[in-house]
């Protein structure tokens, strides 16, 4: 059986966030949603959660100390990346503010 795989789609202010980090954080980044969004992206993992009831996203992907904050449309099969963070002891910076989830 071919596993079919999800479409990754960034929101603006997502492609704005990751465009904020140096170049090799920016490629580990885009290389972790690739290689743990694309198939499965609804399955949980030591790197993905599903959170609790937030106004930011239903789901966490962790590329340490970053967090990719994400949703899934299971209908179209697409992820929808709608934001990045960096996660500093217990406070996630999110465009240089502190965002509560």
């Amino acid at each position: 059986m071919v596993e079919s795989s999800y479409a990754i789609r960034f929101s603006k202010p997502a492609y704005r966030h990751l465009e904020t980090f140096m170049r090799f954080d920016r490629n580990r980044i885009l290389d972790n949603i690739k290689k743990q969004l694309i198939y499965r992206p609804n399955e949980e993992t030591r790197n993905k959660k599903l959170l609790r009831k937030n106004p930011l996203a239903d789901w966490e992907l962790r590329v340490d100390p970053y967090r990719v904050f994400y949703d899934i449309d299971e209908t179209k099969r697409t992820v929808r990346i709608l934001a990045i963070g960096i996660k500093d002891h217990e406070k996630i910076i999110i465009d240089g503010e502190e965002i509560i989830i």
